[in-house]
């Protein structure tokens, strides 16, 4: 690709927006701020009062405000701000319709919540679980077994993991559960105790929770009659179970029904909650690939949140959303019965979302614990249903974190947009065919903003790796 004449720093590249905009002037007049914000951000509903308060916002130059102009100081702050991040900021807060029935929405939800380890000989802990929630999961497993003394134990039944206490786990729930979200949180019990235990059980889970616990049936009368553990066919399901039932299945199976009857998992995912977990054959406690069960329509995706990577990326940031709120509405066309949707299938009639990305350049990429200077490319990666699946490469610069420039063009044809995720993930080339992770972010294409954005970046267990960051062009029509 033809690199064009172009600065090697951000702030050379922030520059040159800000001269093409001041027209040879020192200061920029908020009519032409205004003008960048329609042609360059695509922020069509801003007028000159908008202009005008970002100017009081970013600008400290007393004589620039007073006269309503921008120094490039202040134009430079504004785009390193929040105001100029990819991720549209109204979605930081809860803004989604929340008074739909629950199997409207994908839900955040972890497996074998108890364990920071793996599931044959990793440790339960029940800092687990306030990781988890701190995390927005909305659904946790509990996985309760006969303990001495008539105390109810949990853990991984038939293995070497460590065990805790059943009482502790709903103590740490009950004290951590609605610190990041108010919505409500479903314990899913895997209960393998016996009668005796299972009423010392009631009793924790009553005591402990007290008024936080719902412990009557509802009577909502949207939902009519939520499928029972024997899932037997979608026709019986529909036919015979309730919907306050829920269908709770390994990816194995779950994935050989949304391969031969899409179309009717997504019918039944309407009316009824389903719920993936991990094969047991997992024994690592390593993830699917949530994006696949999401696409018929899954409310329930249950994730190893122990175990760092792409699966878990894809997690973090589809609950992003909604004011990572751990519930995101799910997409129109998942909901609706008029046109029967199947993800395994080309989305003939609907015209295609064409997605231009621009990766210009990256700021203070971290250096690997040997301390050796990174040769960085950005791999760009859309996750959808099957058609829409895509990653693209920006070309390796060497010897580079600081600030290294790739000004590459990457062009994506994308279907069915409202259900796929966007995936920047920043790689150290370490040989001809091999590369180490250094950084990544994951947001939904909903929530992708057009214009000159930058993108922060999150190490593999999901932390800020601030100030590291990506410069990005975006448009899509």
């Amino acid at each position: 690709m033809r690199k064009s004449k172009a600065p090697s720093t951000r702030r050379g590249e922030i520059q040159n927006l800000f001269n093409n905009y001041a027209s040879g002037q020192t200061t920029l007049p908020a009519s032409s701020l205004l003008g960048f914000l329609h042609k360059e951000q695509m922020e069509l509903d801003a007028d000159e009062a908008a202009a005008e308060s970002l100017i009081e916002k970013y600008e400290i130059e007393e004589k620039a405000v007073e006269s309503q102009c921008m120094t490039f100081e202040g134009f430079h702050r504004y785009m390193e701000s929040k105001d100029c991040c990819i991720f549209e900021q109204t979605h930081t807060s809860v803004y989604q319709d929340m008074n739909q029935p629950l199997t409207s929405y994908f839900i955040s939800s972890s497996h074998n919540t108890y364990l920071i380890g793996d599931q044959l000989v990793g440790k339960s802990h029940l800092d687990a679980y306030v990781s988890a929630l701190r995390r927005g999961c909305r659904c946790l497993e509990i996985d309760c077994w006969d303990g001495p003394g008539m105390e109810p134990i949990v853990y991984h039944g038939y293995t070497l993991t460590t065990k805790i206490l059943f009482k502790d786990v709903i103590t740490t729930v009950e004290q951590h559960a609605f610190e990041v979200s108010v919505y409500p949180v479903i314990l899913s019990l895997e209960n393998h105790c016996s009668k005796e235990q299972q009423e010392v059980m009631a009793h924790y889970l009553t005591s402990i929770l007290g008024n936080k616990l719902l412990d009557v049936r509802l009577d909502h009368q949207t939902t009519g009659d939520l499928p029972s553990p024997n899932f037997i066919s979608f026709g019986h399901s529909k036919d015979s179970q309730n919907s306050c039932e829920n269908t709770s299945m390994a990816e194995k199976k779950a994935r050989k029904l949304a391969k031969v009857s899409g179309k009717d998992f997504v019918l039944h995912n309407q009316r009824f909650l389903s719920r993936i977990y991990p094969a047991g054959s997992r024994t690592s406690s390593s993830n699917y690939n949530p994006q696949e069960f999401w696409n018929v329509g899954s409310q329930l995706v249950a994730l190893n949140f122990q175990s760092p990577g792409l699966p878990m990326d894809l997690n973090d940031g589809r609950f992003q959303d909604n004011g990572g709120c751990g519930y995101v509405l799910k997409p129109a066309v998942l909901m609706t019965s008029e046109r029967c949707f199947d993800p395994s299938c080309s989305q003939r009639g609907i015209p295609p979302t064409h997605l231009l990305l621009k990766v210009i350049s990256g700021s203070n990429l971290p250096l690997p614990k040997s301390g050796k200077t990174l040769d960085p490319f950005v791999r760009v990666e859309i996750h959808g249903i099957g058609s829409d699946c895509n990653r693209k490469n920006t070309s390796t610069v060497k010897n580079n974190s600081l600030n290294p420039f790739w000004d590459t063009d990457m062009n994506f044809r994308i279907s069915v947009p409202d259900l796929c995720l966007v995936r920047f993930c920043v790689r150290d080339q370490t040989g001809f065919l091999s590369s180490d992770f250094v950084g990544q972010y994951t947001l939904p294409f909903s929530s992708l903003k057009k214009g000159y954005r930058w993108v922060p970046l999150w190490s593999r267990d999901g932390c800020s790796l601030d100030p590291a960051s990506l410069f990005v062009f975006v448009w899509y029509s």
